[in-house]
């Protein structure tokens, strides 16, 4: 029987919370500056969180090389953008009417439209980059993870799928799920040993069934809705009405395990340096309880927080409005009520990552499994490989999360 290591996560509620909310307030006194270092410590120790065969992974990102990284991409995008808005007002004078006339109206909207569009390819280009700089900057035993660059060809691909999925209404999206992912990992190394997913893009379909089975109630119920109206079957537009409800949330929880599906066939999937392989067990039902318990705690907290704060606001404000005059204590006051709403946004924020992405990221890690593991000890270190732009085309752009 081969070797085998399973991944375990460490992390705790309590010290990811207080981590968060201590970087989430210097964050905000340096007018956000500090949200690269931020975004880092939390990293790290995510990243140290992780075990496999009680090594723990490492993140070796530094919060200065994100910020310069963020510059390099400000000034980028605003060269690219300010470029194509030149263009896009050069076409208006010139093509689209000066008027209030259907003809000018609609070129002005495709104009917003082509604004809004040239910055897919950037959020694509950001995505491939994000995650390179992420495996660029992990280490486990000691040795790097790295990836090829390739993010203009990774946009291309992107581009070229996403018109095929639309095209197709949605049919075609395993087939963009399975290549884009593959471009991605057999781009991937770690050390000397070379990622390379395997498998079929048809295999993907088997996860999609439960967005069909949503797309054909919403198709039912529309159906419905049109033999009813006309003659007013009061049934039948209720039958259509309780239709759409079933179908908006099939398909969201047909998104939900789509995802999962796809992760754990990926992973299965996956090799590396023709040795070692992976198992991954991820549940539906774990990740959707886990976002709805969380959800719903959140608010709960949330609700009686933002309540007692409005208590505090309504009786600071009390004494100004029975003499009509605003006097420095309720202006103090008033300061104070400021201070505690932004606070209760971050202990928001605070929660969500603790309470939903945490336990996430935890259910993940455990659920995979590495087999033939013994073959890891061959696999020697790569050497380094250096950003110009770190992930700050990702942060620019807000692509990728907090994580």
């Amino acid at each position: 029987m081969s070797a085998q290591i399973q991944g375990r996560y460490f992390g705790k509620g309590a010290p990811l919370f207080k981590l968060y909310f201590i970087t989430a307030i210097f964050t905000v006194l340096t007018l956000g500056i500090y949200r690269f270092w931020a975004k880092t410590r939390i990293r790290k120790y995510i990243w140290s969180s992780v075990t496999g065969d009680d090594d723990s992974f490492e993140y070796t990102g530094t919060g200065l090389e994100k910020f310069l990284g963020f510059l390099v991409a400000i000034v980028v995008l605003a060269i690219y953008l300010g470029i194509f808005q030149l263009l896009l007002t050069f076409i208006g004078f010139s093509v689209i009417p000066q008027d209030n006339s259907p003809q000018a109206i609609a070129g002005q909207a495709a104009a917003i439209n082509l604004s809004i569009l040239a910055v897919v390819p950037l959020m694509l280009f950001a995505q491939y980059r994000a995650r390179r700089y992420k495996m660029a900057r992990t280490r486990w035993r000691g040795i790097r993870f790295g990836m090829e660059n390739g993010a203009w060809g990774y946009v291309a691909r992107a581009l070229a799928y996403f018109v095929l999925v639309i095209l197709t209404l949605g049919i075609l999206n395993p087939l963009a799920t399975f290549k884009l992912e593959k471009y991605m990992a057999d781009r991937g190394w770690y050390g000397d040993g070379k990622f390379e997913q395997m498998g079929r893009w048809q295999d993907l379909y088997k996860g999609m069934k439960h967005v069909f089975i949503g797309i054909g109630l919403l198709i039912a119920s529309g159906v419905l809705f049109a033999i009813g109206a006309p003659e007013e079957q009061l049934s039948l537009l209720i039958l259509g009405g309780i239709g759409v409800f079933v179908a908006y949330f099939w398909l969201l929880i047909g998104l939900v395990y789509y995802r999962v599906y796809a992760f754990n066939y990926l992973t299965r999937h996956k090799v590396l340096d023709g040795q070692v392989t992976f198992d991954a067990q991820l549940e539906t039902s774990t990740v959707i309880a886990k976002v709805i318990v969380g959800s719903i705690v959140i608010a709960v907290l949330m609700g009686v927080i933002f309540a007692v704060i409005a208590g505090v606001g309504a009786a600071v404000f009390a004494g100004a409005g029975a003499t009509g005059e605003l006097g420095a204590g309720s202006i103090v006051g008033g300061i104070v009520v400021v201070i505690l709403y932004a606070a209760a946004f971050l202990v928001a924020g605070g929660l969500s990552l603790v309470m939903i992405t945490q336990p996430i990221i935890e259910h993940a890690v455990n659920s995979i499994t590495v087999f033939n593991s013994d073959h890891l000890d061959t696999i020697r270190q790569r050497s380094a490989d250096s950003f110009a732009d770190a992930d700050g085309f990702a942060d620019a752009l807000d692509v990728g999360g907090a994580i």
